[in-house]
């Protein structure tokens, strides 16, 4: 059986290489029962959390034994963690650099990573938006609360980058008003939401993707021309203990199956 598994994952991958659509080369049978228990173990941008959970849920039914286990945070402590030593088998990031950063250390295969989903950016608010926030501009208001994530995270850079456009749309300053109400800069997009869930902030730049698991949130849609485009890269690790099982993770992810959850959790299919 074992080996009737790993031949079904070669033939699909080498269907893929070929070009075929990943929702033809991801077969029911190619996730069926791994030979003994195994973890998988996925590093994740914490954008994914519940995406990932309902995904994991699934492939878990459909490999008996497997069991998937997942360590959600910000895609730049992930990647300092899997440098440390850290054990995982697959590293999804919310953007390029730590993906990068990781090729060039060796712990991922130079050009195995792929983009598996793209993100934007919207601003929130409270549910009953109380600094009474109506346009982008008015983000520049003196005494406003804003939260953002820390620069090191990839939606915080990914924030810096939007104002910088807003700000040649707005008008010269407006970046600096901005960052000049800001209250706290946090670890990770998830800390974000939480903040203005709770009142602690009028406003703050998230994925466009976090406001499906809030939608008592109130927001406001960044124009594309001043948006951002969040690339997510996925790659199974040089060290994995589970190099085939993360493959056909990896795969689901790509398959129309897997698409159409990302999709239900506000995510962008790669154009």
């Amino acid at each position: 059986m074992k080996r009737f598994w790993v031949f079904l994952l070669v033939f699909a991958l080498m269907l893929s290489a070929c070009g075929v659509p990943a929702s033809a080369v991801v077969p029911s049978v190619a996730l069926s029962a791994a030979s003994e228990p195994k973890t998988l173990t996925v590093f994740a941008a914490a954008s994914l959390t519940n995406a990932f959970d309902e995904i994991g849920k699934t492939f878990e039914a459909a490999n008996p034994g497997v069991t998937v286990k997942f360590n959600f945070a910000g895609s730049q402590t992930l990647r300092t963690q899997i440098e440390q030593g850290a054990q995982a088998d697959v590293f999804a990031s919310a953007n390029t650099k730590e993906m990068d950063a990781l090729v060039t250390g060796n712990f991922v295969a130079a050009d195995s990573a792929q983009i598996f989903l793209i993100n934007q950016l919207v601003l929130i608010m409270p549910a009953n938006n109380p600094a009474g926030l109506v346009t982008l501009a008015d983000l520049a208001d003196p005494g406003l609360k804003v939260v953002l994530a820390a620069k090191e995270v990839p939606v915080g850079n990914y924030a810096l980058q939007m104002l910088d456009k807003l700000e040649a749309t707005i008008g010269t300053g407006f970046k600096d008003k901005v960052l000049a109400n800001v209250v706290s800069y946090e670890n990770d997009v998830k800390q974000v939401v939480a903040k203005v869930q709770l009142g602690e902030a009028d406003a703050g730049i998230v994925y466009l993707s976090d406001t499906v698991a809030a939608p008592e949130l109130q927001k406001i849609n960044i124009p594309a021309e001043n948006n951002v485009v969040a690339k997510y890269p996925i790659a199974a690790l040089s060290h994995s203990q589970n190099p085939e099982l993360g493959q056909v993770f990896i795969a689901y992810l790509l398959s129309a199956d897997g698409q159409s959850v990302l999709k239900k959790w506000g995510f962008l299919p790669v154009k």
